[in-house]
């Protein structure tokens, strides 16, 4: 399968132009829309977001929320949803509760957040009787194009996991992987992170990451290079790791950082943002479906390829 984009793009003035989700939004012209509830979009971003990948092709909306707030924000930014089902509840939390029992008998194929809160949707899915959890992890990644970097970087977990332990990161770990093969890196280069590139028990994150390694080369975790611990500087530039003499197949030349727990991912994945001009489309990796898990901060562009990388895994599992 044909990677994202292996080379960084810019445009005539030297401005980066996100041309790696642009073509990742275009790969899937032609495959046939997940079928995603739309869960709660009862915002101007979050209605109008979803009726534009409805427009790209990526999904078809079942809109799901209070139907009077959904139609008036609808009426408000002049958006015509009378082609599209909706399924009335009366607050967001139940809009949570209808979305994922619909994607637990299989009604829909995929979620899509709109402008309730993280936490509130990923409680119902995390349910243990009535959510969608799988034997694996639930966890989020980030697919950043980065301007200065010359390839799709992976970053995990920066939304889900707070503190995961080491059989939790082995999951995190193997989500990524998995997603890395359906997107066309075949095999993925895994950098776990921590703040040096030695072991000591001072450090745990570091004692993870050596484990981790370990756990790839005997088979526990499949499908990638993994080595760490790795610093962020040794894991993405490979004039840092041979000043730092590190020999390693993964050092410089990352396609997936696992960081060490919530705070330091998603610290990492903002600075890439608003410092970098790096743009991330984010997923929820390891329940039944993949649920489209963006930021009311996020552009139109984002918002977008976070579909597309929806449509992907929905179309793997079609496949499967």
């Amino acid at each position: 399968m044909d990677s994202v984009l292996e080379t960084t793009q810019t445009g005539r003035d030297g401005v980066h132009t996100h041309l790696r989700h642009d073509q990742l939004i275009q790969r899937c012209k032609g495959l046939r829309p997940a079928l995603t509830a739309v869960v709660h979009p009862c915002d101007g971003p979050s209605l109008t977001a979803a009726l534009e990948a409805t427009r790209q092709g990526l999904i078809t909306p079942i809109l799901v929320g209070p139907e009077k707030k959904i139609r008036a924000i609808a009426e408000a930014n002049h958006l015509d949803i009378s082609s599209y089902r909706l399924v009335a509840t009366p607050h967001s939390h139940a809009a949570a509760a209808e979305a994922v029992r619909m994607a637990r008998v299989g009604e829909v194929e995929a979620l899509m957040k709109g402008s309730l809160h993280t936490d509130e949707l990923m409680h119902e899915v995390v349910a243990v009787q009535t959510g969608l959890c799988t034997d694996r992890r639930i966890s989020h990644v980030y697919l950043f194009d980065v301007p200065e970097y010359p390839r799709p970087l992976l970053i995990t977990d920066a939304a889900i996991n707070i503190t995961p332990s080491l059989s939790d990161k082995r999951d995190i770990c193997q989500n990524a992987i998995d997603f890395a093969h359906i997107i066309g890196i075949d095999r993925p280069k895994v950098a776990v992170l921590s703040a040096v590139e030695t072991v000591s028990a001072k450090l745990p994150s570091t004692v993870d990451a050596a484990a981790l390694s370990k756990m790839a080369e005997r088979g526990q975790i499949t499908g990638a290079l993994v080595d760490g611990p790795l610093a962020f500087d040794n894991a993405i530039s490979p004039q840092a790791a041979q000043m730092k003499e590190i020999v390693s197949p993964v050092a410089g030349q990352a396609d997936i950082l696992l960081v060490p727990d919530l705070e330091s991912g998603n610290m990492l994945a903002k600075q890439l943002t608003f410092f970098n001009g790096a743009d991330g489309a984010g997923i929820v990796l390891g329940a039944r479906l993949p649920i489209i898990l963006t930021s009311r901060a996020d552009p139109p562009r984002t918002r977008l390829a976070s579909a597309a990388l929806a449509l992907l895994l929905v179309t793997a599992k079609r496949a499967a």
